[in-house]
């Protein structure tokens, strides 16, 4: 409502002015006129003069203004149209901003039957109307405002106060039958609520013993505390099980350098056989670090996703020539069309990269891998199919979750971390996709990334 009135003020100022440079030019025009049948006016034509607030001199030369253009002098009286204009304020002491457009001219020059004339309109008297509506109209502005604010507030005041009044009475009688909350039951549920600690997040509120009433909040506490006791079981599980992925490289690192120690330096074989093992196990501490790394981010949203338009096949293809570069003991088959999507082309590519090397892990030697790339129905699927070992049915639905491994034994000796496919996960959901996994033991498994066409 405020913006609106300062507009309707500002849209009153403008028409006032227009108003004001009309008056003065149909002054101008009778004054012109007037000239023309009496000429200079003598003493006798001064009462004339004042009653139009208009003051007319001879000019020896036209004062400094302005002239209208051409193309929009055709629009002007005649009498006027070649004359110059000016608008001046004159300054009389000190004047305050409310009274300083008072002496506000309109002045214009003409040439009257021979003789040159300096024109000046005066506008105090209308300048006095137009700032009394405008004053009168800010006040019945202000009034407007002020009535409307106290309004609002009543009704908010009365809205407020009828909640509350309801909630109080709800809060006395919250049981006609059973009646208030004793202080017993009180100091049993805030009891109970107090023993919840870190440590005994498994502690529940007692439904049966709850009065009715109070059952949905005792149910929506039990529900906050089920899920606070999951999300700290599985950060509680996550730390426990980095700190056994890298304990297990550490205890080797320190085996192989106790062995250098002792003996290993003089002997040549255990002296390379330590290095290279060495160098094994801090690349593996260094990918799990990194992985590690990564995932914190993902779960502090503090990854920066560059996201682009670019074709899910091309760069398939490129991670099948990196893939044959690198390991040629598979037979790999490309299957690929185009297919575009919005998205972080260097982690889409990992996690393509990451379903790769699983397929690599647990496919045997010689194996087929096919890698394909399909665009259906405006959905983007990027496709790894093997012929490896499979996945139990009871572990499908946990093998995103982080650590997790269908085969301990295996997946050590293929030095998987078990983090490969929690990172792929966060990847393809950070995008709005997700991904389908599809396996049979010993037959092979394919795992699908389904991602949202780009238009």
């Amino acid at each position: 409502m405020f913006s609106k009135f300062i507009s309707l003020n500002l849209l009153f100022i403008i028409i006032s002015a227009s108003m004001l440079f009309l008056v003065g030019e149909k002054k101008a025009v009778e004054t012109v006129n007037y000239l023309e049948e009496v000429g200079f006016p003598g003493d006798s034509e001064r009462y004339w003069m004042l009653n139009r607030e208009i003051e007319i001199n001879l000019a020896e030369e036209p004062g400094s203004g302005f002239n209208i253009p051409k193309s929009i002098a055709l629009f002007f009286p005649k009498e006027t149209r070649t004359s110059s204009r000016w608008i001046s304020i004159p300054k009389n002491g000190s004047v305050s901003f409310y009274n300083y457009f008072d002496n506000l001219q309109y002045g214009f020059h003409s040439s009257v039957n021979g003789l040159s004339y300096n024109v000046i309109v005066h506008f105090t008297t209308i300048i006095w109307v137009l700032k009394s509506l405008l004053l009168g109209l800010i006040i019945f502005q202000f009034l407007i405002l002020v009535r409307s604010w106290s309004i609002q507030k009543s009704i908010i005041t009365r809205t407020l106060s009828r909640s509350l009044s309801k909630l109080t009475e709800q809060a006395k009688t919250l049981s006609k039958e059973k009646g208030p909350l004793s202080i017993k039951e009180m100091e049993s549920l805030a009891g109970t609520l107090d023993e919840i600690n870190a440590t005994r997040l498994d502690t529940r509120i007692d439904l049966d013993n709850t009065q009715e009433e109070l059952q949905n909040l005792a149910k929506a506490i039990n529900g906050l505390l089920e899920r606070i006791n999951e999300s700290y079981r599985l950060q509680a599980r996550f730390v426990s099980d980095a700190s056994h992925e890298l304990r297990t490289p550490i205890a080797a690192i320190q085996g192989y350098a106790n062995l250098l120690d002792r003996w290993g330096k003089d002997d040549p074989d255990a002296l390379e056989e330590s290095i290279g093992a060495i160098k094994e196990e801090a690349a593996n501490m260094k990918d799990l670090v990194e992985q590690l790394l990564f995932l914190a981010r993902g779960d502090n949203n503090t990854m920066h996703l560059e996201v682009e338009r670019f074709d899910v096949g091309a760069l398939l293809q490129t991670i099948h020539r990196e893939t044959q570069m690198i390991n040629g003991a598979y037979a790999l088959e490309l299957q690929v069309e185009e297919a575009w999507v919005k998205a972080d082309q260097g982690l889409i590519k990992q996690a393509g990269r990451i379903l790769v090397d699983n397929a690599i892990k647990y496919t045997p030697s010689g194996g087929n891998i096919t890698l394909a790339v399909k665009n259906a129905k405006g959905q983007i699927r990027l496709t790894v199919q093997d012929s490896g070992i499979g996945i139990p049915p009871d572990d499908i639905p946990h093998i995103f979750e982080r650590f997790y491994r269908a085969d301990e034994s295996r997946a050590r000796v293929s030095g998987g971390t078990g983090l490969g496919l929690s990172i792929a996960k966060w990847i393809v959901e950070r995008h709005g996709g997700y991904l389908e996994v599809l396996s049979r033991e010993d037959f092979g498994t394919r795992i699908s990334l389904v991602l949202p066409e780009a238009h």
